[in-house]
């Protein structure tokens, strides 16, 4: 292989899953964008949750909510169940690490709410559990997943399914996803505007 041509082949293939997304899955964030909104305007928040990048997502995903996006405007309320580190290690020591966010869902969820459920593979256990518990509360269960959706997508209210098998690229989509769904809300309920001074980055 040249020189700098795996760069160029990993950017490409990246791309083209972006495209396949769009084309896969345009109606599905759309709608995910919407159900978020709504969830907002009656006053309930957004929760999110995933393993390992998919954590780093979560975590993402809320900062842009709750800080800014493109403008500096009020919060969006969204908590990632991902970033408690006591919370997480007791329970998973006391009570098994396949309920560490249904726990929490439990306890911070209301109906009404939306819970972001992101899996790469949309098997892993804990998400499984999360999106279980979710839908039994009443709330949106909107699943962020790859590899064909898994039980995840059939346990979402809305399934954006990546059309990937890869990992990297799968996440990638995701964060793309959760960029896209963060730039609606605010431009729907702050209209672009900036309630305060500008933000740095």
């Amino acid at each position: 292989m040249k020189p700098g041509e795996w760069i160029r082949t990993s950017l490409e293939s990246a791309g083209e899953v972006l495209r396949a997304t769009a084309a896969a899955c345009e109606a599905e964030i759309e709608t995910a964008a919407r159900s978020v909104v709504e969830a907002l305007e009656r006053g309930d928040k957004v929760l999110l949750c995933g393993n390992g990048g998919s954590a780093a997502d979560a975590q993402h995903f809320a900062t842009e909510m709750t800080v800014k996006m493109k403008h500096l405007r009020s919060p969006m309320a969204a908590i990632a169940l991902t970033t408690n580190s006591s919370l997480l290690t007791a329970q998973a020591n006391d009570l098994g690490f396949d309920t560490v966010f249904s726990r929490q869902i439990e306890s911070l969820g209301r109906r009404g709410d939306v819970l972001v459920a992101i899996s790469t593979s949309g098997n892993s256990p804990n998400i499984v559990s999360a999106a279980t518990t979710a839908r039994r509360m009443g709330i949106k269960v909107v699943g962020l997943t790859g590899c064909g959706g898994g039980k995840v997508a059939s346990l979402s209210d809305i399934a954006i399914t990546i059309p990937s098998e890869e990992i990297p690229r799968i996440q990638e989509a995701h964060i793309a996803v959760c960029h896209l769904i963060c730039e609606f809300a605010e431009a729907r309920l702050y209209g672009g505007r900036q309630d305060g001074p500008a933000g740095r980055t």
